[in-house]
């Protein structure tokens, strides 16, 4: 399903696989941020279906170093001592040989769903940006399904320096690509 109706508007895309299901397993949401709304940075929003239970895909979302692995040419950096919490800083580190840029992150929001079983709590997870190269924030959600399994909501809003708004389409496209990628892989059953 792909909707589109002007360049400010949200745009869903729904993929499903071959099994019969009544539902996309995998959604995507784009919306062009409206000119008041965070000094325009491009805005990604991503919803993903797991069947894992919620408490794993916790764990599975923020192991920050595994976050490394999926993004092609990254690996994470963890700067403070675990377990992860408000004022945990890491970085996600990109490139080849000296051609390189850093991506530094502080958790903000740390809200574990909780552990107990069918309490129906919600995870959540905020991180700023706060490099020279990358600016915005970041928020994984970790929603229980009534059906059983897990909902992650992950949002992120991102400017790149030295690329002003007629960039932000493209940043966007590839933040999608590559978090939806990342997401997918790191909920795999």
């Amino acid at each position: 399903m792909v909707t589109r109706s002007n360049p400010r508007s949200t745009v869903a895309v729904s993929i499903t696989d071959r099994r019969p299901r009544t539902e996309p397993i995998f959604e995507v949401q784009f919306r062009m941020c409206m000119p008041a709304y965070h000094a325009l940075m491009p805005a990604i929003r991503i919803v993903h279906r797991s069947p894992l239970d919620p408490a794993e895909a916790w764990r599975r979302l923020t192991d920050w170093e595994r976050h490394g692995a999926q993004v092609p040419l990254t690996r994470t950096i963890i700067d403070t001592a675990p377990p992860t919490h408000v004022g945990t800083v890491f970085t996600a580190r990109t490139g080849v040989g000296r051609i390189t840029f850093d991506d530094p992150m502080e958790v903000v929001v740390w809200r574990p769903p909780s552990a107990a079983s069918g309490d129906g709590s919600v995870g959540l997870v905020r991180l700023v940006k706060r490099g020279r190269a990358v600016r915005g924030w970041a928020e994984i959600e970790v929603r229980p399904r009534a059906a059983g399994g897990t909902e992650v909501h992950w949002r992120e809003e991102l400017r790149l320096r030295g690329l002003g708004r007629p960039f932000d389409p493209l940043v966007a496209a590839a933040g999608r690509f590559l978090f939806g990628r990342a997401l997918a892989r790191l909920l795999r059953p």
